[in-house]
């Protein structure tokens, strides 16, 4: 066979000349990649991925509980003008999370879009774009780390070998899809909610760090716009915990991508207008009191650290195994004389946000910054992989995913037809009093998802072994696939469950068309929902109003709480939601 013949047939594993086991157990690259391996992930195929997981979750449904409707309610305060947007408030409650810049987007919306349109899906748009600006962001990131010198694959004997921008290409693909594969992304990142706002502005910030040496205006516009937004959105100390990174990695890579004759100098400017931004942030969240101490040290136990590591091991599937894979097999860079930009910056991304996770009182959204970076050094991990373990990685997500596609479609028949008998019969114990409906729209998305998939299993068990992201296809459409599946085939019962909606709508007729009610102790989540979801008018309680009803939270015992003046008040209903009963709130009359 000639040896042209050869290079195009196999495998960079199988060439004679130049296998993984023919390098020395200490060499500083183990990617071996052939130009054949590096085959274009379709545009098409990736934007229709991306469109439909982002799209998925942002329409056809109410605000859930608790974070997010607590949100619009704080949006919808600043669009009425009943609340200063310097400092947000709803009904004299603040904000846990000290943020100005989500409620700010959602005001906005809420005042430029059309009155006809539904007020909740509207201050969803810019968070939509902001999980789009967060997939994007990654994949440049990505492209950008994987065109870094050390990061190339080894050149071949004879020529072969992967072209720089292919190859980077091919790697930016698979980050995107090892980000979407990941569990924690799913329901955190379709809410309207500042950590949704942290995770864009924080991929900016990373693309920014990660194509400083390849490009000026974008990444420096980048690196602004994810430090000013990332102060903005309440996350100023993680802000400048990552720039620190950045600057350091920056200024210690020497194999960057510039072509300039002065790179020291390039890097200085560089660090200092990265430094001019630092200081433009900082001012700018000092001057709105953004800086806030939010650390809680969580109780030294057994139950502690068993939890976040359950946390971090579902949060992040499946990207933190293939990201330690990468930090082994990429050892000798990592821990070499040379800091190298690709491994160096992720790590450090990563690594600041996982040791943060448990000292904040949120721990998934704060874990979920970490995603872009540990979906960058999973990608890392691709050109390594042993046939062996890519095939593991096929029939497990093929078997997961397929049968929980299987289980959502079951007991979707189960809510329509009452067969079979077992899952209506949990869906019946499990939210009293719902009653399904049937969608042609969500039915027909549902069956193209589930025939899509189907294609999509029937091309990967095909023989396409050449394309190096093709171990995170499964991954990535299995977890679109599902996601799909819920926020079509379960919307129903989803809304039902987590929504306030079923519960605040209880006041409206004791209430009456044109009666009102005092908040009382009434907390913020609640006043949003009554807002959101009920037509009754609410009146701050100041003991002059002239209304005849009062909301107020119940006690533990779910009886009137002792602080009520049950001289004025005397109970009238406890409004419960159907599904959380947990979830009340009393409706007193007065005397």
């Amino acid at each position: 066979m000639r040896l042209s013949s050869l290079q195009k047939a196999a495998r960079p594993s199988e060439l004679p000349f130049f296998s993984p086991d023919s390098l020395p157990v200490n060499h500083p690259n183990p990617a071996i990649v052939s130009q054949s391996a590096v085959r274009r992930l379709p545009r098409w195929a990736l934007l229709l991925l991306c469109l439909s997981y982002v799209c998925a979750g942002f329409m056809g449904r109410d605000a859930w509980r608790s974070a997010d409707i607590t949100a619009l309610g704080f949006m919808g305060a600043l669009a009425n003008g009943t609340s200063s947007w310097w400092s947000p408030s709803l009904l004299g409650w603040l904000p846990d999370n000290p943020a100005v810049l989500p409620y700010w987007l959602g005001a906005l919306a809420l005042q430029l879009a059309p009155a006809a349109w539904p007020a909740d899906f509207v201050a969803r748009i810019p968070f939509g774009l902001l999980l789009a600006t967060a997939l994007l962001a990654s994949w440049y990131g990505t492209y950008y780390l994987a065109r870094n010198p050390a990061a190339q694959p080894v050149a071949f004997a004879f020529g072969g070998e992967a072209q720089p921008t292919d190859y980077a290409r091919a790697m930016a693909d698979g980050g995107v899809l090892a980000l979407i594969a990941c569990l924690g992304l799913a329901q955190l990142s379709h809410e309207t909610t500042p950590a949704l706002a942290q995770l864009g502005f924080s991929a900016l910030l990373f693309y920014g760090i990660a194509a400083l040496p390849y490009r000026t205006l974008g990444p420096h516009m980048a690196a602004f716009m994810g430090l000013l937004g990332l102060s903005l959105s309440g996350a100023p100390t993680m802000a400048m915990l990552y720039l620190v990174g950045g600057m350091l990695v920056h200024w210690l890579d020497r194999d960057n991508g510039r072509t300039s004759d002065a790179p020291r100098s390039a890097r200085n400017n560089d660090l200092w207008a990265l430094l001019a931004y630092a200081g433009v942030a900082c001012a700018v969240a000092y001057a709105l009191n953004l800086w806030r101490w939010k650390l809680e040290l969580p109780p030294l136990s057994w139950r502690t650290v068993d939890g976040f590591a359950q946390l971090l091991i579902w949060f992040t599937w499946p990207a933190w195994p293939l990201a330690l894979w990468t930090l082994w097999r990429w050892r000798w860079q990592l821990w070499g004389r040379r800091l190298h930009r690709h491994l160096a910056w992720p790590l450090w991304f990563a690594a600041v946000t996982v040791v943060a996770t448990p000292f904040g009182s949120d721990s998934d959204r704060t874990l979920l910054l970490a995603l872009p970076a540990l979906a960058t050094l999973a990608a890392f991990a691709l050109p390594t992989l042993k046939r062996q373990v890519a095939a593991l990685i096929d029939w497990f997500t093929l078997l997961f995913f397929s049968g929980c596609g299987f289980t959502i479609w079951v007991v979707w028949i189960a809510m329509q037809t009452g067969v079979p008998s077992q899952p209506a019969a949990n869906v019946a114990r499990l939210a009293p009093g719902f009653q399904a409906s049937f969608s042609l729209f969500a039915f027909g998305m549902a069956v193209l998802a589930t025939l899509a998939w189907a294609w999509l299993v029937k091309w990967r068990v095909g023989r396409h072994r050449a394309a190096i992201w093709k171990s995170l296809v499964l991954p990535a459409g299995g977890a679109a696939l599902c996601w799909l599946l819920l926020m079509t085939l379960w919307m129903p019962l989803l809304n039902y469950a987590q929504s306030y909606r079923s519960l605040v709508q209880q006041a409206s007729p004791l209430v009456g068309p044109e009666g009102c009610a005092e908040t009382g102790t009434l907390k913020a989540v609640h006043l949003s929902a009554f807002q959101w979801y009920s037509t009754v008018r609410l009146v701050a309680a100041n003991g002059e109003s002239a209304c005849e009803w009062q909301l107020s939270e119940p006690a533990e015992d779910m009886e009137v709480q002792p602080s009520v003046d049950t001289t004025r008040w005397t109970p009238h209903t406890l409004l419960r939601h159907p599904v959380d009963r947990a979830e009340a709130v009393w409706l007193l009359h007065r005397r």
